[in-house]
């Protein structure tokens, strides 16, 4: 059976656990070659050793997604271990469910600084080395469901991947005579640490629709068909994985 990102070379950021670290080894599964980056050098580490089980092709980066520095040098290190890059999966992000009047002014421009601004510098440099190696290719930017709806709280969290969700089609429209597709992934509940979702459990399952949470995977199938050629018409789109909590 064909891989479906076989010749490809990926960045995926936020990529030492959780959704990211399940989107990283779905991704080299498929035959891509695999930069994964976190702050969290362990996870990391756990990471390449799934990959490298299945004789997969990853190298690990130290990254602050906020940083500029750090985007130059991931970029950099793609081209000299890879020579290309094909597909960019902004994940990293961090959550607040702090509401307005609870929200320092610090902590609210804290998460812009991952969630978006983190997205648009990797946007930014992702872009050059697409363009430079391969003329083509799929930038997936994980907003949330928090980026289409609102609630009564999280609201640094709310804004910064509402600015994921938009940003991600303003790039779309600017790119796609160049053949970069920009989509945006807006997960549900997840059973992750950051969510809080535990062996099934979620202060909020009872809203959801699904009688199940959803898990990393669900996600990274997703952000597979985004990554590979089967998803060539598609640009400025969002793909829900929610369980249906959005289409209350």
């Amino acid at each position: 059976m064909t891989k479906r990102l076989e010749n490809k070379v990926a960045i995926i950021t936020g990529a030492a656990n959780g959704i990211g670290q399940a989107e990283a080894i779905l991704f080299a599964e498929n035959g891509a070659k695999v930069v994964v980056t976190d702050i969290d050098e362990e996870g990391l580490l756990g990471t390449l050793d799934e990959i490298k089980k299945m004789d997969g092709i990853a190298i690990g980066i130290k990254h602050d997604v906020s940083k500029e520095e750090d985007w130059k040098k991931v970029i950099s290190r793609t081209e000299a271990e890879f020579g290309q890059l094909d597909i960019l999966v902004n994940n990293a992000g961090i959550l607040s469910r702090k509401g307005l009047a609870e929200t320092s002014l610090d902590e609210f421009n804290k998460i812009q600084a991952i969630n978006t601004v983190g997205t648009f510098l990797g946007m930014k440099y992702g872009v050059e080395l697409i363009k430079k190696t391969s003329g083509k290719g799929s930038i997936i930017n994980t907003s949330s469901g928090s980026g289409l709806v609102g609630s009564p709280g999280s609201t640094a969290y709310h804004a910064s991947k509402g600015a994921v969700r938009i940003m991600s089609k303003s790039a779309a429209i600017e790119l796609a005579k160049s053949f970069i597709r920009v989509n945006s992934i807006h997960p549900g509940v997840i059973e992750t640490a950051m969510s809080g979702a535990k062996d099934g459990e979620h202060f909020l399952k009872e809203k959801i629709p699904w009688p199940e949470l959803g898990k990393p995977i669900d996600i990274a199938y997703g952000a597979l068909y985004l990554a590979s050629d089967e998803s060539r018409y598609v640009t400025g789109s969002e793909l829900i994985i929610d369980g249906g909590s959005t289409a209350q």
